[in-house]
Order: structure tokens, then C-alpha cells, then sequence
């Protein structure tokens, strides 16, 4: 179920599907780093301003799902204008900045964009730029990813399917706007 906060500003409205802590895993693989399992957490939360903040953080999975070690860590703030071009800027916890520019599709939850600027510290691996694709499917955030090095060609490296955390505090407001029940359960189902 998608939301709108009272106090998110009216631009981000057209955003407001990605509110929320998320949870899940998926798959890293490029070619010169280590193919495996990941865990991903995802938090996007809003202060009233113009923007969306993000703060994501992934670990490597053995084979039974146990965190191993971090795996990748980014932070940024997005934007969307009246247009429904979306705009972002991240930063990597291995050295990498960029600037995102891209869209979010008419009339369904998703998506598409695509590096227009990347710095990168002497610390960070090689990388020339990437593309996202982020999607709402049946309550669920879905995403892919792609990068390109100098030597390697724009390909997917990771993807991800993330489930909406639910708080104590939202299961109290999901109870609240429940109403009167029955007493006895089942003529709500009827």
C-alpha cells in the first residue's frame, strides 16, 4: 500500500511509492570482482524539503544467507520536477560521486536512470558511469543495475528484490484505520 505523508512536499508525490525502510537480496557479478549473493537494506525518508534521502547499504551472503562482510554502501538525495524527470546525487563509500539523470515512467511506478557525471577519488576501482532501473511491482522495490569501466562495456552487475519493512509504529496506524471489526473475525472476510 502506497502512502502519502501529510507533510511530504508536493513535489515528491509522484515519488512517494519509494518511502520507507526496505529489505532483500540479490546477485552482484562483474567481470575483475567477486560474483555473489547479497543482503540490501534501503531507507528513503523526507523532511518536508524538496528531496527525497537515501541511504543504502549491502552485504556479502554466504550460502546459507548469513552477512558475511559490507559490501557496498551509498548515500544521496532525490529530486523530481514537473516534468517527472528524476534527478540524483550519490555517494559511494569507494570513492565515487555521481549525478543521476533520468524519469519516472508515465502512469506505472518505475524508474530509468542514467549517469551524466561521475568523480572518482585515487582510492576508487575503475568506473566510467551506470544505468538504473528502479521499479514498484506488487508492493515490492525491484532494481537493476549496470556499470561500465574503461574496459568493460555498460552490462548489469547488480539486482535486487526488496520488501517494505513494516515499524511497530505502522502496524498501530494500519490498526487504527481498521476500524470496528466483527467479534468474531470472520464476517469481515465474508
Amino acid at each position: 500500500m502506497i502512502s502519502i505523508p501529510s507533510d511530504l512536499h508536493p513535489d515528491l508525490v509522484p515519488l512517494a511509492f519509494l518511502l520507507g525502510n526496505w529489505a532483500g537480496a540479490g546477485v552482484s557479478d562483474f567481470p575483475g570482482a567477486e560474483k555473489c549473493n547479497f543482503g540490501q537494506e534501503v531507507t528513503f525518508s523526507h523532511d518536508g524539503r524538496d528531496f527525497l534521502e537515501y541511504v543504502s547499504h549491502t552485504w556479502v551472503l554466504d550460502a546459507e544467507g548469513n552477512q558475511v562482510r559490507p559490501l557496498e554502501s551509498e548515500s544521496g538525495y532525490w529530486r523530481i520536477d514537473k516534468d517527472r524527470k528524476v534527478e540524483i546525487v550519490m555517494v559511494r563509500d569507494q570513492g565515487v560521486v555521481e549525478v543521476w539523470y533520468g524519469e519516472l515512467a508515465h502512469q506505472k511506478p518505475q524508474i530509468d536512470v542514467i549517469t551524466d557525471a561521475v568523480a572518482r577519488t585515487a582510492a576508487s576501482g575503475p568506473y566510467s558511469g551506470g544505468k538504473r532501473l528502479y521499479g514498484y511491482v506488487n508492493s515490492d522495490l525491484m532494481w537493476v543495475g549496470e556499470k561500465s569501466t574503461p574496459d568493460v562495456e555498460m552490462r548489469p552487475y547488480m539486482s535486487a528484490h526488496l520488501k517494505k519493512v513494516v515499524t511497530p509504529e505502522e502496524v498501530q496506524e494500519m490498526a487504527k484505520s481498521l476500524g470496528d471489526l466483527p467479534d468474531d473475525g470472520i464476517a469481515f472476510f465474508k
